[in-house]
């Protein structure tokens, strides 16, 4: 079975009656026609072909690849509809939109197909470190046809000996007088890093020039072209592709740099800093994927609760179908308030940024607390909610035919790539609260008053004055081993606030079912899923010391 069911409904009434979301050129009309429009290639487009592209795969040929039956002719819709260029800068050819309307229309991509919907964020990341840290010349350059969806961009970081730790990376960048550098090296586990869907691909590849200095400090980024601009194949190939737990549409490659000629982005050495503008970006839509694959595995698991008739209601004799049993109706909404409160989180982040773009620093130090918690929280749940999917599923949600077992294998890479739920915990903690003495989070957790109980917001301000008196005695090893509790309950009591605020706007609609959904949700995430974040932060303060 495959099919997408887009929540439009709660997508707009995040953005149109929870959040802060204001816009000149997106009223409620407006994003309503966009959301619909986005809904039509989401459903008749990408989703027909997920389980095709888990099925095929992509196929490396003489170090070219080919992806899935459908995937090329997909991917022209998408880039014809002008569906990429939606959140960039105008003056190269993007829509200018906000990413707080960006952000539900790529959840619908990543909820229907995230193979597929793995290139555009891929290239999401690139047209942002170029933005950033690009000369005009090179913006000139690489963004229109990045922000058209003509070409693709990638992320070449890791390599066999260097995972999460960069200071490890070999690969070479010999300058050849001309302001071009000969790259070298083999990057593994590159998101589409050779396919079919575009003209061109452009690389950013971290490297080292000859003097550099070791570890972080002697990492540049550099720009290479699958094509260079006479139309002569540059000295990049995949040299193989990896066969993966899940996400099998998407190329995932390793690819070998041999001399190919590449272009300096930023200033040599400051590689750390411009892969940051790529991650950061990365991370957010990492969190949104997150939503949108447990959005997919819950319609998927309520689907077949709803027509798998089995046992009997202990009200009247009947057998039922298995949705009126009350541990199932107990997983099912599990699966959906877990998911409404990271939507809320998730969305709420984009709005952030969107406020950051605009040099709003309140606004950008928000948005830097809630990238590791919308990254790490988002993906961890979204494998929570993928096995449970599989578990409402009974025995046939373990047989691949019923595409229970596909959203929960794709799920599974995501607490893992850009920065593990880990890095993104001790990020939280050393970055996020050491770094100024909790002042921003503090801050953040006072706003959350009002929408989830005192006893909450009173332990994770013990939890982060307990991480944060780690720090000044300089017993860092404490704040890793702390750091994992106490993130998941940060997440935990956000999304509970979040809930609060959604069932409070619902009690305003006109739609009483859906009010009723809504007070619902909160109502068992309050009662059955908020409890979590006490014990958490009991481990995070009394149970951080087995590393001494």
């Amino acid at each position: 079975m495959s099919y997408y069911n887009p929540p439009i409904d709660d997508m707009n009434f995040l953005l149109t009656q929870v959040l802060d979301f204001h816009d000149k050129n997106c009223d409620a009309e407006t994003v309503d026609a966009i959301l619909n429009e986005a809904a039509k290639l989401a459903r008749d487009v990408l989703a027909p072909i997920n389980v095709t592209g888990d099925h095929e795969g992509a196929i490396l040929t003489d170090g070219s690849v080919k992806t899935a039956s459908g995937f090329k002719e997909a991917y022209a819709q998408y880039r014809d509809g002008g569906w990429n260029a939606v959140p960039f800068e105008e003056e190269f050819g993007g829509q200018g939109l906000p990413w707080a309307l960006a952000f539900p229309i790529q959840e619908m991509w990543q909820g229907a197909n995230m193979s597929f919907g793995l290139c555009p964020l891929l290239n999401q990341g690139a047209v942002e470190a170029i933005s950033v840290h690009g000369s005009d010349e090179q913006k000139a350059k690489y963004l229109p046809n990045l922000i058209s969806g003509e070409w693709t961009g990638t992320m070449n970081l890791t390599e066999p000996q260097a995972g999460s730790d960069l200071g490890l990376l070999r690969s070479k960048a010999e300058p050849q007088g001309d302001g071009s550098y000969k790259v070298s090296g083999q990057k593994i586990f590159i998101t589409y890093g050779d396919h079919d869907m575009a003209e061109n691909i452009i690389h950013l590849f971290l490297g080292r020039t000859p003097d550099a200095p070791d570890d972080v400090k002697g990492i540049s980024l550099f720009i290479v072209p699958k094509f260079l601009e006479d139309g002569s194949r540059n000295a990049v190939e995949c040299i193989g592709l990896e066969h993966k737990l899940g996400i099998h549409g998407s190329p995932t490659c390793t690819m070998e740099f041999s001399g190919a000629t590449g272009y300096l982005l930023g200033e040599e050495n400051q590689g750390l800093k411009c892969m940051f503008t790529m991650m950061n970006n990365a991370r957010l839509s990492v969190g949104l994927q997150g939503v949108a694959i447990a959005q997919a595995a819950y319609d998927h698991a309520l689907a077949y609760a709803e027509e798998r008739v089995q046992g009997k209601s202990f009200t009247t004799g009947e057998r039922v179908s298995i949705k009126d049993h009350a541990d199932v109706k107990r997983m099912l909404l599990s699966m959906k308030s877990q998911i409404e409160a990271g939507r809320a989180l998730t969305y709420d982040a984009a709005i952030a940024l969107d406020q950051a773009h605009k040099g709003d620093a309140a606004a950008r130090a928000k948005a830097d607390l809630l990238t590791p918690i919308v990254k790490a929280w988002c993906t961890d749940m979204s494998c929570e909610v993928a096995s449970t999917g599989v578990q409402i599923h009974g025995g046939m949600g373990f047989i691949e035919e019923t595409g229970a077992a596909q959203f929960y294998r794709d799920a599974r890479i995501l607490p893992i790539y850009e920065g593990t739920n880990g890095i993104q915990a001790a990020d939280l903690a050393f970055r996020k609260v050491l770094r100024d003495e909790g002042s921003v989070a503090l801050g953040y957790i006072d706003s959350l008053k009002g929408h989830v109980e005192d006893v909450y917001i009173a332990a994770l301000k013990d939890a982060t004055g307990f991480i944060i008196e780690a720090g000044k005695d300089k017993n860092f090893d404490l704040v890793a081993a702390a750091s994992t509790p106490y993130l998941k309950a940060f997440g935990y009591i956000a999304g509970g606030a979040m809930m609060a605020r959604c069932a409070e706007k619902a009690e305003l609609s006109e739609n009483e079912n859906f009010a009723k959904q809504k007070k619902q949700s909160a109502e068992f995430y309050k009662n059955n899923i908020l409890p979590m974040a006490l014990g958490h932060l009991k481990a995070c303060v009394e149970g951080s010391n087995f590393n001494e």
